[in-house]
């Protein structure tokens, strides 16, 4: 199996190649930078690893890059900025394609504007493959699942508290901290209440304030679950962090989070789901080290795509994998989830 790393050279794309090393699948590094993708298969311990370069505004060589791989991974961000060409090239050589981005105007875009384009070149692309896109999408589902009356609400929420970003995740967070919150509503996505709430996390006693935030899952849950509103929130004082973002001040992060603050960065994703009859279940995923978490869904959802196939098409998490499976697969990673059934309000 040959996997494309596109954007192996930043601080993610090189935490995947070590994966797909790791894995022994083999990985072909993609960048506009020979000598900084010979630095990461060096330090990925595969010296001899194939090197690929092709700008962003060259389609045609992109696409070659990626024509005798088996799936391509685009881990360079922001998305925002740089995404589509990678998009383009992966169906130009037909190819499944499935990217890391956390920015949600960038996932809804690929969502709505490239599914027929996947449709004929006969492949799945599937944003957002990342810490909080993929398992907020499952454990929604698993969530949902729970319930026998329809949904009237699905709440996915990111608890983490502050911890180590890399300078690729403020540039992503500056491009869309000036963005409206957006929030899905009676078959719509629209302006989110700029309000604040409080959620209790499973295993706490006191309830958290936390703010509204398009979390991937506002744009995937209502692809796959039938629910009249799918709203996404993190914790407030996350949330004043990010706004306080801008690209001057992204610039001053460094490129590579310090390794012991990273290690102890603990990420929490949940999603709640309650039912027209006021039955409510809910669900969480959490794990250390968002990044090298990140490394490791990316990884095995790319396996899986290309082992198991899926669909055509632009597709959320819960679209192409099983739930309970893909979570499942992630235990032997440190990474825990469960779902539990809650008292009616």
């Amino acid at each position: 199996m040959r996997i494309a790393v596109h954007g192996a050279s930043g601080f993610t794309g090189s935490l995947i190649v070590a994966e797909l090393v790791r894995r022994d699948i083999t990985p072909v590094l993609v960048g506009r930078d020979a000598a900084r993708l010979r630095r990461v298969a060096h330090k990925s311990g595969l010296p001899d690893a194939e090197i690929r370069v092709a700008a962003l505004d060259d389609i045609e060589a992109l696409a070659a890059a990626f024509a005798d791989c088996d799936a391509v991974i685009n881990a360079a961000g922001p998305f925002t900025f740089w995404g589509e060409p990678v998009v383009r090239a992966a169906i130009a050589a037909r190819r499944p394609y499935l990217d890391t981005t956390g920015e949600p105007a960038y996932l809804h875009k690929i969502l709505t504007t490239y599914d027929q384009a996947a449709k004929d070149a006969g492949i799945a692309v599937l944003p957002a493959v990342q810490d909080d896109g993929v398992p907020g999408d499952l454990i929604a589902a698993l969530a949902a699942a729970r319930l026998d009356a329809p949904i009237a609400e699905i709440v996915v929420a990111d608890l983490r508290r502050p911890g180590a970003a890399s300078r690729g995740t403020a540039r992503s967070m500056a491009a869309i901290a000036v963005l409206d919150q957006i929030e899905y509503r009676d078959g719509d996505w629209r302006p989110a209440a700029d309000s604040a709430s409080t959620l209790t996390e499973p295993g706490e006693t006191e309830p958290v304030t936390v703010t509204p935030l398009a979390l991937p899952g506002v744009y995937t849950v209502p692809r796959h679950v039938d629910s009249p509103v799918v709203r996404g929130v993190i914790r407030t004082e996350v949330g004043e962090l990010f706004a306080g973002l801008s690209g001057e001040v992204a610039e001053t992060i460094p490129e590579i989070p310090d390794p012991a603050v990273l290690a102890a960065s603990r990420w929490f994703v949940l999603a709640e789901a309650t039912g027209v009859d006021g039955r409510r279940a809910r669900g969480w995923v959490t794990g250390f080290d968002p990044y090298g978490s990140t490394a490791v869904i990316a990884v095995e959802a790319a396996r899986r795509l290309v082992t198991d196939g899926a669909p055509a098409g632009t597709l959320t998490p819960a679209q192409v994998f099983d739930p309970a499976g893909f979570l499942a697969a992630l235990t032997d990673h440190g990474i825990t989830w469960q779902v539990e059934t809650l008292a009616a309000v």
